[in-house]
């Protein structure tokens, strides 16, 4: 069973920049890929970014051009690095991961503000 933990939200201002993180624990062997998605107060929850295990990538229109999603497989952890924040990228941000014997797991998320 894998578990994830989501850090490095906070309060931003406008054009400033967050890196958030997502630590894998368990069985990280069978996780096939991992992204990150958010949910803004009122709103559905939405896809920001995706990798796979063999890295491709794939980003919501939205955040193109500013956040970049990667990895560090030695120590199973997925970044968020989102650049240029804007107030409409305010919502919490939640790690997802979906494994092959599990399904889809997610973590509790981390909020993320982008305000002056």
């Amino acid at each position: 069973q894998v578990q994830l933990v989501e850090s490095g939200g906070g309060l931003v201002q406008p054009g400033g920049y967050l890196r958030l993180s997502c630590a894998a624990s368990g069985n990280i062997f069978s996780i096939n890929s991992m992204g990150w998605y958010r949910q803004a107060p009122g709103k559905e929850r939405e896809l920001v970014a995706t990798i796979t295990k063999g890295g491709a990538t794939n980003y919501a229109d939205p955040v193109k051009g500013r956040f970049t999603i990667s990895r560090d497989n030695a120590k199973n952890t997925v970044y968020l690095q989102m650049n240029t924040l804007k107030p409409e990228d305010t919502a919490v941000y939640y790690c997802k991961a979906v494994d092959t014997f599990s399904g889809i797991i997610w973590g509790q998320g981390t909020q993320v503000t982008v305000s002056s």
